[in-house]
Formats: structure tokens, sequence, C-alpha cells
């Protein structure tokens, strides 16, 4: 069975970013996503970039967008406003992040009148009735959680405060998602999750991302991708791994793969048509 895909996107802040994203929409856009999501920045910088381009993808791609809405610096009214310019755009589907600090703040600290976390800012969203509601989630404890356990909890109550579903964060090796679909799973989480994958277009800088998000970095594949780089390799062994990783996702259930594509096409594109994942037409703007 062909999968349902997804990509998400990062808006552009400077010329040469827009081209590369605009690159990116008519590279990926054949493959028929499901949906398109675009990031806000650390600490939600870039959160006028992230409108504008939700706005013109949905306008003028016709492409059903997801757009990040997150806590960070911002009053409930201000969220729930761009929550609901969003509603006004046409964008009804969102995914909501607690979101991570701006950067040298440290940990996240609430705006004095915003949501506190995650949870309630699903419930808020959830009680306008206006929008399907995603959610991250991480297969490897989160650099804050308790214990092993702790994401597993946290995830569920955000689904049982109106979330649809959730995304994970990336991961290396399958084993990693399908053990965290069965906690879930044992959890009483009946919502889906759906494994975010990461291609790997730098490998230095796919590790220094890990230690930040705490996924685990495997021995053999720190040892592998030395020896590809020594062999002028990396690009191929991106393409193989990422290919194997979602062959073994989808030969055990799995129906979704959601791609950070880092706004990076090729590869992405690469890694589907090993897949077997065609193209169709190319993609037009809709006016």
């Amino acid at each position: 069975m062909t999968p349902r895909l997804s990509f998400e996107f990062f808006p552009p802040q400077t010329l040469d970013a827009s081209f590369r994203l605009w690159e990116t929409v008519r590279t990926l856009a054949p493959l028929d996503p499901a949906f398109v999501s675009v990031t806000y920045g650390a600490g939600g910088a870039t959160r006028a970039l992230t409108h504008e381009a939700v706005g013109l993808l949905r306008r003028q791609y016709g492409l059903n967008v997801a757009a990040h809405l997150t806590c960070v610096d911002a009053s409930r009214a201000e969220t729930l406003a761009i929550a609901e310019a969003y509603a006004a755009a046409g964008v009804t589907d969102i995914v909501a992040l607690r979101g991570d600090p701006p950067k040298g703040r440290g940990r996240f600290a609430p705006h004095p009148d915003g949501f506190a976390d995650s949870v309630e800012l699903v419930g808020a969203l959830a009680a306008t009735g206006r929008f399907s509601i995603r959610v991250g989630a991480y297969p490897e404890p989160h650099p804050e959680a308790s214990d092993a356990q702790a994401d597993v909890r946290w995830l569920k109550r955000k689904i049982e405060a109106g979330a649809s579903g959730a995304i994970t964060q990336f991961f290396f090796e399958a084993e990693t998602f399908l053990r965290f679909r069965d906690a879930c799973a044992d959890a009483g989480i009946a919502a889906p999750v759906v494994p975010g994958i990461l291609p790997i277009a730098d490998w230095a800088g796919t590790k220094r991302f890990a230690a930040r998000c705490g996924a685990r970095v495997p021995q053999w594949l720190d040892d592998a991708y030395a020896q590809a780089i020594r062999d002028g390799r990396e690009a191929l062994l991106s393409t193989v791994l990422c290919a194997e990783l979602c062959d073994a996702l989808l030969s055990e259930g799995v129906e979704d793969l959601h791609f950070y594509t880092l706004n990076r096409p090729t590869l992405t594109r690469e890694v589907c048509r090993a897949l077997g994942i065609q193209p169709e037409a190319a993609l037009e703007k809709v006016a």
C-alpha cells in the first residue's frame, strides 16, 4: 500500500530562502501530500513569516496546510487571534506545540498571560470547534521528561484535551518508533501517531540537532557516516538508510510518513522514489 505523505517546511527569512522554499514546494507537491506543515522558528521567531507562507501555500498552490502554533512569548488572546487569522485564510489544520524558548533563554517559561503548556493550548483550540489539531510526540524521552513513560502520559493528556493525532520527533531506528507506538496503544491512545522522518542531508548538523532533542545516535550509524563521508558517498548512504527506515515502518503497518524536509527537497524526493512513490503532474499555481 502506498503511504500517505506529509512534508514540513520552514518559512523563509531571506530572498534566497524564499527561492529554496518555493523550489521545495514545486519538487515535493507532485507527490500528492495529504498535508504540508509550516514551522515557527525557535521562540516563535518567524511567527509573521509563518503566517505569510501558510496563506501563500493555501491560496496559490491549493495545498492542505497545517500551521504550527506555539505557546511562546504570546498571551492567550494573541495566540488565539493568530489561530483565527489562520481560519479566516481557510487554514483549519493546526500543529499545536509548546514550543522552544528563544535562543539563550534556557528552559521554557510561559508568558504571564499565556498558555502554560501544549495541553492548555490544545484545549483552547478544541473549544472553538474550528480546528483539526495535531500535536508533537517524543518516541525517545524528551530532554525535560521525568521518566521513560512521561512522554506517553503527556501525549495522552493532549489527545484527551482535543488533539486528533500526533507527529513524532525524528529517530534513527524503526524499533524506536514501534516501541513507542506499542506503549501508546497500551496506554489507551487510539489516535494516529505518525512517525517523523528526517532525511539526513548533513550528518554533523543532524547529530547536533539530535543532542538537543534527545534522539539517540546509534554507534553503527555514526560509524557508517564516518566511512561514507571519507568515501564521498554521504548522500547515497542517506538515501539508502532513510528508504530502509521507511520500508521497515511500512512493513509494520505504518500508513503515514511525515518528512522533515529542511527545505532541501532532493533527498526526500529520492527516498520517496526508492519507496516506489512516483510524482503526479507538475505543480501549477492555482491562481
